[in-house]
């Protein structure tokens, strides 16, 4: 079978060219493009490490247990985003703002679609157990006015580092999740406990191929939102402890100075407890693109 004039043969000098030169009748987008960047990343790591058969079998082996650890309940393939940064640069990328809009940070892979609708005032908190966490949050637009009927899903891990998705037998189902709507004033409130920040899950081969290379796993203590309102881009973001010792070695290089927030000591419900009042600045959606 002829290869053709302008085929080249595949070897060890033309292997990325020979890759990205059958794209050339494909469509004129992105994709291909970047397909061929990256076959061209991994063909000249192949070429600078020299990996034996056996190496690069390991490569694969490892690829195919990240696909057979994730599920509906676990997210292994962006746990590997989160953590090489990948998934942080799409979003510094794609959600650049004015000064004084809540910036994006990754959504992490403990994220449900299905947060049951809860009721301001309310407690997500379904165990009740940790410190008590009472939460005022406000979403403004960039003049300063609030945004009404907004959509704010919020998750967390609890007292000892863990989401109710990682412990279905320990933890009640969508225990600290809620879905809140703000008022005419933009605002709600609703009762938690206080996070604690906590380590990478390691027992993936995510987490085990990381911490054999002695890479810092730890998250600081947070809070997880993402808001929703018509005609303005959709928040994904965190909000931080301020007393978390682990601030500049976030794991998933979420940390921003703006999302650090410190939860003052009060008196939560005649218990002693801490309290953090937030605010979001959301900025209008660009003419079409989705909100």
């Amino acid at each position: 079978m002829s290869l053709g004039a302008k085929a080249l043969t595949f070897s060890e000098a033309t292997s990325s060219e020979a890759f990205a030169e059958r794209f050339s009748t494909g469509p004129d987008s992105n994709l291909p493009r970047l397909m061929a960047a990256a076959v061209t990343h991994v063909h000249d790591l192949i070429k600078q490490f020299r990996p034996t058969q056996d190496e690069w079998r390991k490569v694969i082996a490892f690829l195919t247990e990240v696909g057979h650890a994730s599920d509906e309940r676990r997210q292994e393939w962006v746990l590997l985003s989160d953590l090489i940064g990948a998934s942080a640069l799409v979003e510094e990328i794609n959600t650049r703002r004015p000064k004084g809009a809540t910036p994006n940070t990754i959504r992490g892979p403990f994220f449900r679609n299905d947060t049951p609708e809860r009721a301001s005032g309310s407690s997500i908190s379904l165990d009740g157990i940790g410190e008590p966490l009472a939460v005022s949050v406000r979403v403004n637009d960039l003049d300063g006015l609030p945004i009404g009927g907004a959509e704010v899903v919020t998750w967390q891990a609890n007292s000892e580092g863990f989401y109710e998705n990682q412990q279905p037998d320990l933890q009640p189902e969508h225990n600290l999740r809620g879905l809140f709507h703000t008022d005419a004033q933009g605002h709600f409130d609703y009762r938690s406990v206080v996070p604690s920040g906590y380590g990478v899950p390691d027992d993936g081969p995510v987490g085990r191929l990381f911490a054999d290379t002695g890479y810092p796993l730890r998250r600081p203590a947070h809070l997880h939102f993402v808001i929703r309102a018509k005609g303005f881009e959709t928040i994904t973001t965190h909000i931080y402890d301020a007393s978390d010792p682990h601030l500049s070695e976030d794991a998933l290089f979420g940390v921003r100075p703006e999302l650090v927030s410190r939860f003052e000591p009060a008196d939560v419900d005649g218990r002693h407890g801490k309290a953090a009042d937030l605010t979001f600045v959301m900025v209008r959606a660009k003419p079409g693109r989705a909100s």
